[in-house]
């Protein structure tokens, strides 16, 4: 299924200081042979104006990526779409708000064991809710939302000195965003580097 463009940049307009609706981030240190060097959890309207703005860039790098290049969409199969997956896992953290850190833990435990990285790395999760306002066809505002677009972005950076993360190197959306709907069924990965295939994150997520 191809990305509507629209619908990203929809997201990515939200994406300020100002208009953002983030609720929390969560992350972990890990080094390069996927060991975790340590983890954080913390409500997002906490940070620092300037870490919002920092933060806020990372996640960003997901929606705003090229549509069908960098960022593309796949399928969850059904069988992967079932307990004891990490379709079920990713369920299970969007919907503590990603308050629960033991879900958390399994989450870095397995990119541990299955992510590759020629050096040290950062994963962030962002959550967030979207009220979706009502549009006409002219893409007016026409009412108060109808529904709330709950979904996580992941990122996965390399890190210099102090923690920092640099660029992300890739990351995914869930669930995506089609329509100016939620769709469970489907997840969109980011690959910074659209000549490499998404078979890393494809591996993890189960897609």
């Amino acid at each position: 299924m191809r990305i509507n463009r629209e619908d990203m940049l929809e997201l990515t307009r939200r994406m300020t200081v100002k208009r953002s609706s983030m609720t929390r981030i969560a992350g972990a240190y890990m080094d390069r042979d996927g060991y975790v060097d340590g983890t954080f959890n913390t409500n997002f309207l906490k940070l620092s104006p300037a870490d919002k703005e920092k933060n806020l860039a990372l996640a960003k790098a997901v929606p705003f990526a090229e549509t069908n290049v960098n960022l593309k969409r796949y399928p969850f199969p059904k069988e992967q779409m079932a307990a004891g997956t990490m379709w079920q896992l990713l369920n299970g953290i969007k919907k503590s708000g990603l308050k629960n850190d033991a879900l958390m833990d399994i989450f870095y435990e397995i990119v541990g064991e299955q992510y590759r990285s020629y050096g040290d790395y950062a994963v962030y999760m962002f959550h967030d809710r979207y009220d979706i306002p009502v549009k006409a066809a002219d893409h007016e505002r026409v009412g108060e939302s109808e529904e709330v677009y709950e979904y996580l972005i992941c990122i996965f950076a390399p890190v210099s000195g102090d923690y920092e993360p640099g660029q992300p190197e890739c990351g995914f959306l869930y669930p995506a965003f089609c329509d100016r709907s939620s769709d469970w069924n489907y997840v969109d990965i980011y690959q910074r580097n659209a000549e490499r295939p998404h078979n890393e994150l494809r591996k993890i997520l189960g897609v």
